[in-house]
């Protein structure tokens, strides 16, 4: 499904233990919108869906919908600190143009 480095797992797993449920699964969704047509929007749920697909990688339980699959195959999930602070990155063989906020995409 998709792939998570270890910096985007730590951080995941930091920021899953502030939630609510710590056992809510992480959803990564495709969303129309954003500077190139469409953007990445992360979230932690609960609720599962028919079309859901159930994964696990670097221990963090994800999930994504059937619409969104087809737009993040090989979708590789990265977390970078800097001077600006940290932030996660997509890195998406879909996708033929990118914004520079790195969170907006075109596919081709």
């Amino acid at each position: 499904m998709i792939q998570i480095t270890p910096a985007a797992a730590s951080e995941l797993k930091r920021l899953q233990a502030k939630q609510a449920s710590p056992t809510a699964r992480l959803r990564l969704k495709v969303e129309a919108g954003g500077c190139a047509g469409l953007y990445y929007a992360l979230s932690f749920d609960e609720t599962l869906n028919a079309q859901d697909q159930v994964g696990e990688c670097q221990g963090i339980a994800t999930v994504v919908d059937l619409e969104t699959q087809k737009h993040i195959e090989g979708l590789v999930l990265d977390y970078t600190e800097d001077l600006m602070g940290g932030g996660f990155r997509f890195h998406n063989p879909k996708a033929v143009q990118s914004c520079g906020c790195g969170h907006s995409f075109a596919l081709a």
